[in-house]
């Protein structure tokens, strides 16, 4: 799969890369694709997502981690945004609320096909999280995408995480291009339906992961680790070198499917992450199984 795959999608890369740029996630991208659809103007959205699994730059915890992603989101006229997230672990006899988030940003039309964005975000999680990126304190991301005469949508994505423990921060390039489906008018004169397959890449360094297993696998924190001394010191200390180089992260193929009637708005994403420079089966066991891994996040909204 691997063989195939990686070609194609550099090929096409190329082929756009002057305008390669990429998305935040592929539920915005669709509600995007709406908001310009209409008159641009403020609105409210709150709503409630099921998150098959948890997965982080094509990494999973040891176990599945279903979870509820509840949120809203107020945007002003002008493109600025104020945004906040909470996730819910419903398996968990106890600590089942995990974390969440408060953003602020600005979106932005450059030209009529042309559009930017930026933001910034701060994640909170629990000491109980197991969440692969459970070791991010913030993020700052700017993003654009570029409509190529309605065909395909180049869009890239640079984020600067911050992470906790003193573990060093990661910069993450996302690379995606998508086409959209566009039907009006199916069940009444108001309503959309939107199918948006996307093929992206995420490259970056994973100081993330080496915080993952440090905190969560070890039970360490930072200085306890700096003092710890012997073998396993010495393998913490070789991977924890690997982590910190930028390397391809994963691939992912997606088709995200949006119903808008009125204010409702229904969403479907399945997703399908190859990922790429993982860390040796022996430490990785049952983390990423088999050469990918699939997940899908469904949900409704509401949107005045």
């Amino acid at each position: 799969m691997k063989v195939f795959y990686i070609p194609l999608f550099t090929l096409i890369f190329l082929l756009t890369a002057f305008g390669a740029f990429a998305q935040n996630t592929s539920t915005e991208d669709a509600e995007d694709l709406l908001d310009k659809l209409d008159i641009k103007k403020g609105s409210f959205k709150i709503g409630a997502n099921y998150l098959s699994n948890n997965v982080f730059m094509g990494r999973a915890d040891t176990i599945r981690t279903p979870t509820i992603l509840a949120d809203m989101k107020y945007t002003f006229k002008n493109g600025i945004f104020l945004s906040a997230t909470a996730n819910y672990i419903p398996s968990r006899v106890t600590h089942k609320l995990d974390g969440g988030s408060a953003a602020a940003g600005y979106d932005f039309d450059i030209s009529d096909n042309l559009l930017g964005g930026v933001s910034f975000t701060k994640l909170f999680y629990t000491a109980n999280s197991t969440q692969i990126g459970s070791a991010v304190n913030s993020t700052v991301n700017a993003n654009l995408s570029y409509d190529i005469a309605s065909i395909i949508t180049p869009l890239v994505s640079v984020d600067y995480n911050f992470l906790k423990q003193g573990f060093g921060h990661d910069i993450f390039l996302n690379a995606s291009i998508s086409h959209d489906f566009v039907k009006e008018g199916i069940f009444k004169s108001n309503d959309f339906f939107i199918i948006s397959p996307t093929v992206s890449l995420n490259a970056g360094t994973q100081n993330f992961y080496d915080a993952y297993f440090v905190v969560k696998k070890y039970k360490l924190t930072k200085e306890a680790l700096d003092l710890l001394q012997g073998a396993e010191s010495l393998i913490i200390k070789k991977r924890e070198n690997q982590l910190s180089k930028f390397q391809l992260l994963d691939y992912e193929f997606s088709a995200p499917v949006e119903y808008k009637l009125g204010v409702l708005m229904l969403s479907f994403t399945p997703t399908y992450a190859v990922a790429q420079n993982k860390l040796p089966p022996r430490i990785t066991k049952g983390m990423v199984p088999g050469s990918g891994i699939f997940y899908f996040e469904t949900g409704a909204a509401l949107k005045f």
